[in-house]
């Protein structure tokens, strides 16, 4: 076995964005590494394992690629120089088409996605389950997100829950999101609170916006400092436990993959907050080889079991994961428009600062 490092190239981003670095394992009888089109592009960190995966790395090399990446938030990734690059892979499609009418470009490829979830511990789920904050259905778990906001608006903190030995702590009830500059989970997250708070209606010009702003924007300044990417709060999670966070906003694909490599504590638990959104990873090729990965992603049935064993969500999900996640999360929204969501994100960062 001969080893191919794969040094990501430095990308002039605004902002900048911390380069990733790979391996990936080459068999005798294989493309050589001058055999492969190279394909740089841009993706959310949420996706690093997958392109990671010696696995996934060795299927792209089947297809004579080589694929280097950066990653970057994915609010970032709309708003970056992507001249020199093949593709961009946000996480939400609002992003994906900001960057499609920014360079107008007609074709991009949604290869899987992954609804929004939230990671917690058992003993915290129960207390939250005997305040009727949390409800069983079927094999797992579901937060009733406007019981929970109506409690966090109401300044419900964690110490005053009855018999709560769990998670003690003198704080106000809060999920643990990233911050709205850069970050798409951060962005699901303002889409679920915005809906909830605009009459269960997707949130659609400015003065809507200006109607729910006050109280979206004291949900994310009650949880203090947040991290600009999700990668950020899911590792403080599998780290520290509840030293870090009760409640951390997430991916159900981080969890799920990590689930299926076993690497969360036994006591984790994965729970939907009702209503959820989907985050639907799109592609927006801007090269031809771009392109070409793009259909390998979304075509390629080794690409798309494996992508399912990093927790996404493709046709192949329910074979690989089995009953480590629901068949179906009902009760999913659409998010606001590129534009509208980003007016709302655009305050409350301002009002970070």
């Amino acid at each position: 076995m001969r080893r191919v490092l794969s040094i990501v190239l430095a990308v002039a981003l605004l902002g900048g964005v911390a380069a990733a670095i790979y391996f990936g394992r080459q068999s005798d009888g294989e493309n050589s590494s001058q055999d492969l089109t190279e394909v740089r592009g841009v993706i959310g960190s949420e996706k690093r394992t997958l392109f990671e995966d010696p696995a996934f790395v060795g299927v792209l090399a089947k297809h004579g690629l080589k694929v280097t990446v950066d990653q970057a938030g994915s609010r970032r990734i709309a708003e970056l120089n992507l001249d020199n690059l093949d593709f961009a892979f946000p996480s939400s499609l609002p992003s994906a088409e900001k960057i499609q009418r920014t360079r107008n470009i007609q074709k991009s490829w949604s290869p899987f996605y992954s609804p929004m979830a939230i990671a917690t511990f058992t003993p915290v789920a129960d207390v939250l389950q005997a305040q009727g904050l949390v409800q069983a259905q079927g094999s797992y778990r579901v937060l009733d997100v406007p019981a929970f906001v109506a409690a966090a608006e109401r300044g419900l903190r964690w110490d005053a829950i009855p018999n709560n030995q769990a998670y003690p702590a003198g704080k106000v009830v809060s999920i643990t999101t990233t911050h709205p500059r850069d970050s798409n989970s951060a962005a699901m997250f303002a889409a679920v609170v915005s809906y909830l708070l605009n009459g269960r209606n997707v949130v659609r010009d400015q003065a809507q916006v200006n109607k729910v702003m006050e109280r979206v924007v004291a949900l994310f300044l009650s949880q203090g400092y947040l991290e600009t990417s999700s990668e950020g709060p899911w590792d403080s999670y599998l780290a520290t436990g509840l030293n870090f966070k009760p409640l951390v906003w997430v991916y159900e694909a981080q969890y799920v993959g990590r689930q299926l490599a076993g690497g969360v504590r036994p006591d984790a638990e994965l729970i939907y907050p009702s209503p959820t959104v989907l985050s639907k990873h799109t592609l927006v090729p801007l090269t031809d080889a771009g392109d070409r990965l793009g259909k390998l992603l979304t075509e390629d049935p080794e690409l798309q079991r494996l992508a399912a064993r990093h927790g996404f969500r493709t046709a192949q999900f329910a074979d690989v994961v089995g009953e480590k996640a629901p068949a179906t999360v009902p009760n999913s929204i659409d998010p606001p428009a590129f534009e509208i969501q980003e007016a709302m994100l655009d305050e409350i960062a301002r009002r970070y600062k």
